[in-house]
């Protein structure tokens, strides 16, 4: 082993939106350590930093958030009220039921329920 994970850093155009965004959607307090660097200590996971780059999000991401939800129509509903756009249909398969939606900045991550 090397090292362990010490945050998981969102390049971002607008830091403090995105992380009262995340802080909204999974829990914690949105905190600044300057104008280019806002995260979210989330309960039970590790940070989420926000880090402002000059340049926007160009294509699909390579990583993404999976978020565990007991009821999924309400937590779309909930994420949509927040600032996220849902992206295409919603899918089951063996592995439970997942809808993709975008982040106010574009940024894929899924809502996800176990199998029925």
């Amino acid at each position: 082993m090397i090292g362990r994970i010490d945050e998981v850093v969102f390049d971002c155009t607008d830091p403090a939106s995105l992380a009262q965004f995340w802080a909204a959607i999974l829990g914690g307090e949105p905190m600044v350590r300057d104008a280019a660097w806002h995260f979210v200590d989330v309960p039970g996971f590790t940070r989420l930093a926000f880090q402002r780059v000059p340049e926007g999000k160009a294509g699909k991401n390579r990583l993404h958030l999976d978020v565990a939800v007991p009821d999924i129509d309400r937590a779309v509903g909930s994420a949509v009220a927040l600032g996220a756009r849902v992206l295409g249909d919603r899918h089951s398969d063996a592995a439970g039921t997942f809808q993709v939606l975008l982040d106010p900045e574009g940024n894929e991550w899924c809502l996800v329920t176990p199998p029925a």
